[in-house]
């Protein structure tokens, strides 16, 4: 059991938070900017803190975990997405589109999306890992159903499991190296996004200044045509890059960072939360502090229609509050003693299993859970079609309640559509295995001679012997 001291772990999120006000609030002023800076300092007004949406869409994710627990899931973060969120613009535009246009995340972060590498989601990663305090794992779930809405199996959405595994062991791990370590644990070694990673890494180990290491990021990043602007394997690099070379000075780390340039609110706001996290307000010069002050000012979200907290103090306060919910059961408390971190958790940190589950995934995958079942839908392509044009998809039965089921399989069509495949699905467990068998079978989806621009279909399955009715709404786009 993971032991956290109560009022250490509210110095370490309220600094975390501080530290993303700083370093976004630093780094602002020269967002898109992508030549090497010369910043020293702030150039805002002292008092207040610059809005950034690095922090305001995480205030969204406070209320969905508010009003619906821990259980929450990505289509439920959609719909907060939609309602409360108000940009249109990049990966943000394309999922809430994608959603509007009833597709379900994650294949709205995936669909058409030519944004699914950019930065909008590692950079909300800090709520998770609060929330989350040192359960590497959970964070890191928590993150993808976050970040999957708008950018799919995207480079973007590895970022984000990167991230919030550093800041979540950061509850319980001080060496930085580490952390990092622990992160690209979490990530495909061939995946484009880890490259970047240990390209920082190397270029630190040989020698390499921060700025010989930020030329390489960088000239990398600009001859990948696919990545495009903002993106999201060079601007966690130049946060790497700032936390490496910055030696544990908060000044430095930010500074450093901020200077490689490109998305400097998220580089600055980023390094200063992870900081924040691993040393508490000690790190954090004082001069600094009172820069920024404690207020939080919001751009992206529509804060009459939910509560948002006007003072890093006053969100601090509700996360504390809400570990009593998300730390029940888990493998965490918080208490008045002493912080415990046995060696064999902090070991346990590493490891891809996740990675490699979500591996198994196609890129136009989503799942549904019901009282009996979860359900995956996984197309074998893009989910449009053309008048009498043809789709499959793999349905992937699971059992929740152990035992052998026999479910039916009934498909709801547009007027002169057509399905080939099995009716019904057999789902038993593995001989001498105790656990939650799953069966999968793949179905062909055959257009008529008319397609609208949105075709709605339902598979209904049901199980003999049960009430429960598993209803999966499909959108496929003409």
């Amino acid at each position: 059991m993971i032991k956290l001291n109560r009022a250490e772990l509210r110095d370490k999120i309220y600094a975390c938070f501080l530290g993303k006000n700083i370093g976004g609030t630093l780094g602002t002023p020269f967002e898109g900017r992508r030549e090497v800076l010369d910043v020293k300092g702030f150039n805002s007004e002292p008092g207040n803190p610059l809005p950034n949406d690095d922090l305001d869409l995480q205030l969204i994710w406070l209320n969905a975990v508010m009003n619906n627990g821990r259980n929450i899931n990505e289509r439920v973060l959609g719909e907060y997405w939609q309602t409360f969120i108000t940009p249109f613009w990049n990966e943000y535009g394309v999922g809430k589109g994608n959603m509007a246009r009833g597709l379900i995340p994650p294949v709205s972060g995936e669909y058409e999306n030519d944004w699914k590498h950019s930065n909008g989601a590692w950079i909300r990663t800090e709520i998770w890992a609060c929330l989350n305090p040192a359960l590497v794992e959970e964070s890191i779930r928590y993150g993808y159903m976050d970040a999957c809405v708008d950018h799919g199996k995207g480079d973007g959405t590895y970022a984000t499991i990167f991230v919030a595994a550093m800041e979540s062991a950061a509850f319980a791990v001080s060496d930085i190296r580490e952390l990092i370590n622990i992160g690209l644990s979490k990530i495909p070694e061939d995946c484009r996004f880890y490259q970047y990673i240990k390209t920082v890494l190397d270029m630190y180990d040989s020698g390499k200044t921060w700025l010989e290491t930020r030329n390489k990021i960088t000239d990398m990043a600009l001859a990948d045509e696919e990545l495009g602007w903002f993106q999201a394997p060079a601007n966690v690099s130049y946060v790497v890059i700032g936390l490496l070379y910055g030696e544990g000075d908060f000044k430095k780390t930010l500074i450093t960072a901020v200077n490689c340039g490109d998305d400097t609110d998220c580089t600055g706001a980023t390094a200063g939360a992870i900081l924040g996290i691993l040393k508490g307000t000690e790190i954090i010069p004082d001069d600094w502090k009172a820069y920024i002050g404690d207020k939080i000012v919001t751009i992206a979200v529509n804060r009459g229609a939910c509560r948002v907290p006007a003072t890093c103090t006053e969100l601090t306060d509700i996360i504390m509050e809400m570990h009593k919910m998300m730390l029940l059961g888990k493998n965490a408390e918080v208490y008045d003693g002493e912080t415990e971190t046995p060696a064999k958790d902090v070991e346990n940190y590493k490891g891809k299993a996740f990675s490699e589950e979500l591996a198994k995934r196609g890129n136009y995958f989503f799942d549904m859970d019901f009282v009996l079942t979860r359900i995956g839908i996984d197309f074998d392509d893009k989910p449009s079609i053309s008048p009498n044009g043809e789709i499959g998809i793999k349905v992937t039965v699971t059992n929740k309640i152990v035992s052998q089921k026999h479910y039916g399989v009934r498909f709801v069509l547009p007027s002169g559509w057509t399905v080939s495949g099995k009716k019904d699905m057999y789902v038993k467990n593995k001989k001498h295995e105790y656990g939650h068998g799953t069966v999968s079978e793949n179905y062909t989806i055959r257009a008529g001679d008319t397609v609208e621009a949105k075709n709605r279909i339902i598979i209904e399955i049901t199980c003999e012997g049960h009430s429960d009715t598993a209803l999966v709404p499909l959108v496929i786009l003409g």
